[in-house]
């Protein structure tokens, strides 16, 4: 099976790169360790983040990672001759000189999707590099933003609702905490039960088992709780990850119980868990500090911490039935 899916990928790279239109991308600029103050150095983008070069690869993910609502483009750049595989994990394994480029953008009002940001991961010879890049008013060009920023957003959320915020554009250290893996940066969402090739004829992942996607009503609700947590949370709630010492894992290689929190008690105490006893108490979302911290937005309280101003409201009624469906249990 994984020789099936490894020969699809290599027939996706060369759909992708059999035109350029004479954009063309810098390899150099990729390998640099100097990053470029500016996006169009690169040439993905022929004078805005809606015209990507054909080289790009796009693709999309089953289980999304929430970001306050808003909509992602994502593609890949792999050099010419160079080859993708997957490992025992079914994780991407992408080559040097490779990079992820994502685009975060809201719906303006003519329904136009308007993009804000672009998120590069750049893999050079001594690993991922992560950059954050704004767009600028007319859209012409996108500026390094190595600190980070706040952008005014103002949206509407799937039940209607208008919604004003301030929308964070992470600085480069936490875009290293999110996608770190024992002290390295690495992809989070690209694996084969998780991702989607688009504009290229027939999905390569066709052939290979998926992931429930989380907001499936058809899926079992099991299942999409764990593909919702393990993408929302399992980045950082994984052994390798930015918080192992939580004890709560929520990655592919760690089962349930207390693992995921389920009767566990917190490491530590504090406003965080707002004085509740339990990570998830079976039966009782309103007791469970897992939900606390998916609803609040208070930066002391929110989980994730990074990457939202807003509570995913589908995302904790999800989770919400999840618990309220678990037998509760006697507690001392």
């Amino acid at each position: 099976m994984r020789v099936l899916v490894f020969a699809l990928l290599m027939f996706v790279v060369a759909v992708a790169s059999r035109a350029d239109s004479g954009l063309k991308i810098s390899d150099v600029a990729i390998n640099s360790p100097a990053a470029s103050m500016t996006i169009s150095a690169f040439g993905f983008f022929n004078g805005g983040p809606d015209k990507p070069s054909p080289r790009l690869i796009g693709y999309r993910l089953r289980n999304p990672l929430f970001s306050d609502y808003s909509e992602k483009q994502r593609f890949i750049y792999l050099p010419e001759g160079t080859k993708i595989d997957t490992d025992a994990d079914g994780r991407i394994q992408f080559p040097v000189g490779a990079a992820l480029i994502k685009n975060f953008g809201y719906r303006d009002a003519s329904g136009k999707l308007d993009i804000i940001e672009t998120r590069l991961l750049l893999h050079q010879a001594e690993g991922w590099l992560a950059l954050p890049y704004v767009w600028r008013p007319d859209r012409s060009n996108a500026d390094l933003k190595v600190g980070g920023t706040r952008l005014p957003v103002s949206f509407k959320k799937p039940n209607g609702q208008d919604m004003t915020i301030s929308y964070s554009v992470p600085n480069k250290n936490q875009c290293k905490q999110c996608h770190s893996s024992n002290g390295k940066i690495v992809p989070i969402g690209p694996t084969v039960t998780n991702m989607v090739f688009t504009g290229v004829q027939g999905d390569p992942f066709a052939v290979s088992a998926v992931e429930a996607a989380w907001d499936d009503p058809a899926a079992k609700l099991d299942d999409r709780a764990q593909a919702y947590l393990r993408i929302n949370c399992g980045h950082c709630h994984k052994p390798s990850g930015s918080a192992s010492n939580s004890g709560l894992f929520f990655d592919d290689h760690i089962g349930g119980g207390a693992a995921q929190g389920i009767g566990k008690r917190p490491v530590a105490a504090g406003r965080g868990s707002g004085n509740f006893d339990f990570v998830i108490e079976p039966g009782h979302p309103e007791r469970s500090i897992l939900i606390h911290r998916m609803k609040s937005t208070d930066p002391g309280v929110a989980m994730p911490e990074l990457g939202r101003a807003t509570a995913h409201d589908e995302g904790v009624k999800l989770l919400e039935e999840w618990i309220r469906g678990m037998k509760p249990t006697t507690t001392p």
